[in-house]
């Protein structure tokens, strides 16, 4: 998993702060576009 690759180098508070930049972001591509979810399932980190 990423975020155990993550907290393994960096501080717990980064990597928190980092995952929710990411989740919000997607979250706006997703409002901008009107798309729905797609569960990346073939996805590496």
């Amino acid at each position: 998993m990423c975020a155990a690759r993550m907290l393994a180098r960096k501080p717990r508070m980064l990597v928190a702060i980092a995952l929710a930049n990411k989740m919000a972001y997607m979250l706006w591509a997703m409002l901008v576009r009107e798309e729905d979810y797609r569960d990346p399932t073939g996805a590496v980190c």
